[in-house]
């Protein structure tokens, strides 16, 4: 990827180079920098509030009542766990159910050291990575805070598209992630 990102660096800098346009290009990678380091800001407020609020939740006792509300269906999942890896996976779930994005990667990564100490942890790791990769949305908070900051008028209007990829990409890794790992004790 280092090797496609210089060549087309490279072809840029010659093109622009040749067209006389340097100034431009200049000028262009210039703004278009401030630009990312205002969406850098931006997000970071807005993880900042979400991760704050998963805090809270969790001193609360919030995360307790969730991981019991879960449980039926952590227990289909994953099978029988103990009750630090059920509270981890159900905590990762809800950050990613609120649609956290970046801000739901420590939880991940909890829940993964927990499930390796669970009775079969290479198919449990494989169904929380695809869990999370598939990302089921109720709240695309990142997606909307995004199209928000580039000036969309309704930036939940893709909420509807969201579940749906998200649901059937989540179903068809779960069912083939415990296919692939139907054989492990």
């Amino acid at each position: 990827m280092a090797f496609v990102l210089a060549v087309m660096l490279v072809l840029s800098a010659a093109a622009g180079f040749s067209d006389g346009g340097w100034a431009e290009i200049s000028d262009a990678a210039l703004g278009q920098c401030v630009k990312a380091v205002e969406l850098g800001i931006y997000l970071a407020g807005s993880m900042a509030l979400w991760c704050g609020l998963m805090r809270v939740a969790e001193r609360s006792g919030l995360t307790r009542f969730m991981a019991r509300a879960m449980s039926p269906l952590i227990r289909l999942i994953f099978g029988r766990l103990d009750t630090d890896s059920k509270k981890a996976v159900s905590l990762n779930l809800t950050a990613n159910l609120l649609g956290l994005g970046n801000a739901a990667t420590p939880t991940g990564i909890e829940a993964v050291r927990r499930l390796e100490k669970s009775s079969r942890p290479k198919r449990n790791t494989a169904l929380i990575t695809v869990i999370n990769t598939a990302s089921i949305q109720l709240i695309p908070v990142t997606a909307a805070a995004l199209r928000s900051a580039h000036g969309s008028d309704s930036p939940m209007e893709i909420l509807p598209a969201v579940l749906v990829t998200s649901v059937c990409s989540a179903v068809v890794g779960i069912v083939t992630a415990s296919i692939l790992f139907s054989e492990e004790e």
